[in-house]
């Protein structure tokens, strides 16, 4: 659906992935989940970003002084390339059978290993860390690794991104 403001909404319950009970989730910790499609990393994206947190840097936003700088051009801020787990996760990761809500509920230990370029496509690998079983409601967690196209892990890259994500989903009363 197209908001009055012009942006597509959408309802994450609805997505097209898998719908696991908590004991499936509990039985897969440890394991990969799965690989969210790449992302193309596009200068306007970039820009939006900067405009949207007041980080202008020229490393982002200035091709030709980023390679004035010694870089091979603008590269994505850090927390942009954090900011892509939420659309990688909605891709991915299963949902919850019995959840009427979901929240982010924060990151662990994220770390910026590699710089990623404009122009360059990433993607984040799930590896399902944790569950949390509370009173209405579940906390799952997911290492993620954010990969760049051309550097994957299983090739001996390193990572753009790693951390833990968490998720916070309320339960319904039937669940």
């Amino acid at each position: 659906m197209i908001t009055e403001n012009g942006v597509e909404d959408y309802d994450p319950r609805e997505r097209d992935v898998p719908e696991w009970t908590i004991d499936e989730f509990q039985t897969h910790v440890g394991q990969e989940i799965g690989v969210s499609p790449w992302y193309d990393v596009t200068q306007k994206d970039v820009d939006a970003f900067a405009v949207a947190t007041d980080d202008r840097n020229f490393i982002h936003v200035n091709p030709a002084r980023a390679k004035e700088s010694g870089l091979p051009g603008t590269i994505a801020h850090g927390f942009f390339t954090l900011s892509l787990l939420a659309g990688f996760s909605y891709k991915t990761t299963p949902k919850l059978k019995g959840a009427v809500m979901g929240y982010n509920y924060g990151v662990d230990k994220a770390r910026f290993v590699a710089q990623v370029p404009v122009g360059s496509r990433v993607r984040g690998r799930y590896t399902l860390a944790d569950v949390q079983v509370k009173e209405g409601a579940v906390v799952i967690a997911y290492d993620v690794k954010v990969e760049i196209e051309g550097q994957e892990l299983a090739n001996g890259g390193k990572p753009a991104l790693v951390a833990t994500s968490r998720g916070y989903a309320v339960m319904g009363d039937d669940a």
